[in-house]
């Protein structure tokens, strides 16, 4: 699978708690710029599926991104933009909007907010969560306050979603 994966250094995000949504307190969200070459001859969902799942990351699914702001409170999650381009913000309503692109990788670790734009028509995308954690799907209120409790005990994972136990994850989400 690496051979699959080109040698990017990932762009970091720290977001504040807006309130609504709490992002990850210490950990900052990963974007792999064009980190996965996807040819015309293959599918490229599978192609992220293998590296995932190659790196312990599975559970994975096909689909977009809600248009609507959101986070998981008990997840990390990682995205490949598969097919097509996006504009998302992430981070809540005081994030930052990212052009996503077919290849893109981002990486959010628990209580990163995130919400769809806009999008191509042929938006395909590729989640995928580490191999312990819990999915829910926040949005409201009420539930910032147990957030904020349950995010900082979602351990780190054990490996990068693109790079394995060698990866940049490993030492941008170090446990110091």
């Amino acid at each position: 699978m690496k051979q699959r994966v080109n040698p990017i250094e990932p762009l970091a995000f720290r977001f504040a708690d807006d309130g609504l949504v709490p992002n990850h307190p210490c950990w900052p969200m990963l974007v792999y710029p064009g980190a996965v070459p996807l040819p015309d001859d293959v599918d490229p969902a599978a192609v992220l599926e293998d590296i995932f799942a190659a790196n312990g990351w599975g559970d994975s699914w096909r689909n977009g991104i809600y248009g609507f702001v959101h986070y998981h409170s008990r997840i990390h999650e990682v995205l490949g933009i598969a097919r097509g381009g996006a504009e998302v913000r992430f981070g809540g309503d005081k994030g930052k909007v990212l052009e996503v692109k077919a290849g893109d990788v981002a990486v959010l670790p628990a209580g990163t907010g995130h919400q769809r734009l806009s999008g191509s028509a042929d938006l395909l995308v590729v989640g995928a969560y580490p191999p312990f954690g819990t999915y829910d799907l926040c949005r409201s209120p009420e539930q910032h306050a147990e957030a904020l409790r349950t995010i900082p005990r979602v351990g780190r994972p054990d490996k990068d979603p693109l790079y394995g136990g060698d990866g940049p994850l490993l030492k941008a989400w170090s446990q110091d």
